[in-house]
């Protein structure tokens, strides 16, 4: 006797309303994830860019200047925490991002970054 073999359409219309969800959601969250490694490729790149006499304006213009270039729209160089420690600049950031997935579901991300280890 020969057994049938295979996916049952309820087993695939399941998965296949799973991969959409998981999807919809991936293509949600990437631009916000995008957009936090820009701002924490660019801090980076002021913090090796600019004297360690550079003052916080001088640090907020070259980071606007960065952030021109990767249009960055949603964040500003007023929400950069900019310190010294050893003599070297330190820019720390944290933010919230609240993404709308459907109805009044969200989902909030907090994301944070430093350049002190670098």
């Amino acid at each position: 006797m020969k057994y049938q073999r295979g996916v049952a359409l309820s087993g695939l219309i399941f998965w296949g309303v799973i991969f959409f969800l998981v999807a919809v959601l991936g293509m949600k969250v990437a631009p916000t994830t995008i957009e936090y490694y820009k701002i924490l490729k660019n801090t980076k790149a002021v913090v090796g860019q600019i004297p360690p006499e550079a003052t916080v304006a001088d640090v907020r213009r070259a980071f606007d200047k960065y952030a021109e270039v990767d249009h960055l729209v949603e964040f500003q160089s007023n929400q950069l925490d900019i310190s010294k420690e050893n003599g070297k600049v330190v820019i720390e950031f944290a933010y919230e991002k609240r993404i709308p997935l459907f109805l009044n579901v969200s989902l909030l991300i907090d994301y944070q970054g430093s350049t002190a280890g670098q």
